[in-house]
């Protein structure tokens, strides 16, 4: 395929920036409406799901490691089973990649450019993200390790600009109805930690692949303490009315303002917004061109990639009719079907593997003694 070879770091910031950007903004809403102050632990429970699926995708790359998902979906579940996997993983992610992109250009017309049409700002946004994804995996990979900590870095100053409209006082009583609100506030996040098997189609691909599973788990464990940070920081200072905004976060930030002369640095959130948003688009956008062209047994992926942006952006129009509805969706049925085709489908791929590699084990065992068995009797009855 051309590729290219990335470090495990830089797998780990691409997996960061394919998880955190939207969930910044979207999963404080979705989580207070069931955990309530309890919303801070609930990204905590979502992460078993993140250490579960690089658990997961890292003993396949073991089991198989010259290949991606789609390659050894065809492998373990035969010809025709692997490659339907390999078709609903497509389509599920090219559903996926056009709800990022629609939440883009929602964000973005909703909040600064009032007057841009949407097909405009979400038009541009796949266009420049082709021409990375058409560079290849090195150029992606230098690209994360370029905006991460730039987003890391304004991220963490919007917190310490909001301390002293923090109240601690918000998340009390703790527990109040014990840890259940916590748990069903966490399986909305649970489908964005589930994205992490998109490490499936970096693994074959890493320079050092003895460190994947460490910089994996390292990944997960960085966005789960992002997204509670996240959920302090909202219900710190919005208090119990945290769900009554789409974009707490974004509601919070305008809270600041530093001896009248620091305002307005929502616009430090648009930023992190635009970069973090260019980053998750270009990976989904990477897995389905390079997906699609395993699928189809192409040598080349990228005279699919223009083609495939072409589809996506009309999926981002047809993906919603408005931003209510769009919320809607993400915050109910979306993590249910993530987390079927990004935990569930690879967990039982695991578990047929390890089957498989057992069963002809045991045949090859028993072929072995059988063989022994008959030159021991052989050399036994010889006068």
């Amino acid at each position: 395929m051309g590729n290219g070879k990335i470090t495990s770091v830089q797998m780990m910031l691409l997996l960061y920036a394919t998880v955190t950007p939207t969930a910044i903004l979207l999963v404080p809403q979705a989580t207070a409406q069931h955990a309530k102050q309890d919303m801070w632990l609930s990204p905590l429970w979502a992460s078993v799901i993140g250490f579960l699926t690089i658990y997961v995708v890292v003993e396949l790359h073991r089991l198989y490691p010259n290949k991606t998902l789609i390659e050894y979906s065809v492998d373990i579940a035969g010809t025709f089973f692997g490659k339907m996997i390999g078709l609903m993983f497509i389509l599920v992610h090219i559903h996926g990649a056009g709800l990022v992109i629609r939440a883009y250009g929602e964000f973005i017309v909703g909040h600064f450019l009032f007057h841009t049409p949407l097909s405009f700002v979400m038009g541009t946004m796949v266009f420049v993200c082709a021409v990375a994804v058409r560079s290849g995996m090195e150029v992606l990979g230098w690209l994360a390790k370029i905006f991460v900590p730039l987003t890391v870095v304004w991220f963490v100053i919007i917190v310490l600009l909001l301390f002293p409209d923090m109240d601690g006082k918000n998340m009390l009583p703790v527990f109040e109805k014990g840890l259940w609100p916590s748990i069903k506030g966490s399986i909305v996040p649970q489908g964005w930690f589930s994205q992490c098997v998109l490490a499936a189609f970096f693994l074959p691909y890493l320079l050092d692949q003895r460190n994947g599973r460490k910089w994996g788990h390292i990944a997960v464990a960085c966005i789960a303490v992002t997204l509670l940070i996240t959920n302090v920081t909202a219900l710190f200072v919005l208090g119990n009315v945290v769900e009554d905004f789409i974009y707490p976060v974004m509601t919070a930030a305008r809270y600041i303002s530093v001896a009248g002369f620091l305002e307005h640095v929502e616009v430090i959130i648009m930023a992190i917004w635009v970069a973090g948003a260019f980053l998750k688009i270009a990976v989904f956008y990477y897995a389905v061109v390079l997906s699609l062209a395993q699928w189809l047994r192409m040598d080349e992926y990228k005279p699919l990639v223009f083609a495939v942006g072409f589809f996506l952006f009309f999926v981002s129009i047809w993906s919603a009719r408005d931003v209510m509805e769009l919320g809607r969706f993400v915050g109910t049925a979306n993590a249910f079907y993530i987390m079927f085709t990004d935990t569930a489908i690879p967990l039982l791929l695991l578990l047929m593997a390890k089957w498989r590699k057992r069963s002809v084990f045991r045949v090859t065992a028993a072929q072995g003694k059988k063989e022994h068995h008959d030159q021991t009797g052989e050399k036994g009855g010889q006068p």
